[in-house]
């Protein structure tokens, strides 16, 4: 987008319907929605069906209705091939920022004045997971990034004509409950050059009960966060501290605790977060214990509004196959590379240099490699983590022989990126699911 997107912002020949942004938007982790979709595939191929087929079935049962991504007139495309070993996958995570039904705390008139209906796509996140299964890519947009946006067909059947130049959190309202996901999942496509097969969305609220339902998140804190804009306010001393419910919600949505409250520190505090999740799901065997599973997978499903291509628990299987295919060091989260914009410091622009190098990595099913010293705003080195134990050369057969036993695998420093890996600029911030992070107060 060149510098002078922000003058086109109002070229739509029909304005979009009014959108309200509140002051306390939603966030919602990689790790709850995409384990939560992993996990309910995961009873699906333990042992040869019977009670966990039936458990599947009954946990599907409970599953808010599902939506298209496909809009009025149109024809979906087909997702690409998907086996166990073989497949890309895209999946969008949207989390709204409606107050609707998000019970105490939320249900007063500032609140439901803020945001209410549909509500805004505040959290945006796009999983890409290699056609191999080798590698995974989480890329968290920020929801004032200015892009162009799609026409789309709201609740009403009324068509919101194209924007130019829009913000990004405004997709979802354009679209309604109906579309709105599938608005999103269009304006994310458009910009990436990716076939976006499959999409979830989640409330505050859906956020709140996977955090219960998850038992809790271990996040090293390097500085104290304080942030009383939240709900329940923060007041969260340095050290390792497990958050879970409505505080880990509120510790994920909070801009002024952890930067200088825009959405670009609040995206690396929720990175450290997100791997903290991941290494704590692997290290725990969260997925092989059919308990864990079973009740992680019905409350995600019953607090997601899912797209229709993950009605099939057989696409849902390989889905949480793939995921547990790709270890910590190759999955990658990072923020769309994005510059501030000149003409309104509350948004910012797409990095165009960065960002072609990005999506055309993406586009070639290509892995990504971070630059150095390419943590985001409000994260920092863990200084007590363990040093990184050297790489395991490859076997002639291209596996690669496991480290010894003890060896240390939270590994602070950046992977050394494969022969085919596309390496980022220096500008493009972000961490692998194995380094270990501590959320700090950015200074500004």
């Amino acid at each position: 987008m060149s510098d002078d997107g922000r003058a086109h912002a109002e070229q739509s020949t029909t304005p979009a319907p009014p959108t309200r942004h509140g002051r306390l938007p939603r966030r919602s982790p990689f790790g709850f929605v995409l384990r939560g979709i992993a996990v309910v595939a995961a009873v699906a191929v333990v042992g040869s069906g019977s009670i966990a087929a039936i458990a599947t079935w009954q946990v599907l049962q409970n599953a808010q209705p599902s939506v298209s991504l496909a809009m009025p007139g149109t024809t979906a495309k087909k997702a690409p091939a998907l086996t166990a070993q073989s497949g890309e996958v895209n999946m969008l995570l949207v989390a709204t920022d409606t107050r609707d039904g998000q019970g105490a705390g939320f249900d007063d008139a500032a609140n439901q004045k803020a945001s209410n209906g549909v509500g805004n796509n505040d959290t945006n996140i796009l999983v890409h997971i290699s056609a191999d299964h080798t590698n995974m890519s989480v890329i968290s947009f920020p929801r004032d990034l200015v892009v162009p946006i799609p026409a789309c067909t709201n609740d009403e059947g009324t068509v919101t004509p194209a924007s130019s130049a829009a913000m990004l959190n405004t997709a979802l309202s354009r679209g309604g409950e109906k579309h709105g996901l599938a608005c999103v999942a269009s304006t994310i496509g458009k910009l990436t050059g990716l076939q976006i097969a499959y999409a979830g969305k989640i409330t505050f609220d859906g956020v709140v009960r996977m955090a219960d339902a998850v038992g809790g998140v271990t996040v090293c804190l390097a500085t104290p966060i304080k942030d009383d804009d939240v709900t329940p306010a923060l007041d969260l001393q340095p050290g390792n501290r497990e958050l879970k419910g409505a505080e880990a919600a509120a510790f994920l949505r909070s801009r002024h605790g952890v930067g200088d409250a825009s959405d670009l520190g609040r995206i690396s505090n929720q990175q450290t977060f997100m791997s903290a999740l991941a290494r704590q799901t692997v290290s725990a065997g969260t997925l092989t214990n059919p308990a864990k599973v079973l009740r992680l997978a019905d409350t995600a499903f019953k607090n997601m509004v899912l797209s229709d291509t993950l009605n099939d628990p057989a696409t849902l299987a390989r889905l949480a196959l793939a995921v547990n295919t790709v270890g910590l060091s190759n999955m990658v989260f990072l923020q769309f590379p994005v510059v501030d914009d000149p003409a309104d410091p509350a948004r910012v622009l797409v990095s165009e240099g960065p960002a072609a190098t990005l999506t055309a990595a993406l586009q070639a099913d290509e892995p990504v490699q971070l630059a150095p010293d390419s943590l985001g705003r409000s994260a920092v080195r863990d200084p007590d983590a363990p040093t990184a134990a050297p790489s395991a050369p490859a076997s002639a057969s291209g596996t690669t022989t496991p480290p010894a036993a003890g060896s240390p695998t939270t590994a602070p420093a950046t992977p050394r990126p494969s022969a085919s890996a596309a390496e980022l600029p220096d500008s493009v911030s972000g961490q692998t699911a194995d380094t270990v992070t501590c959320a700090a107060k950015s200074k500004y």
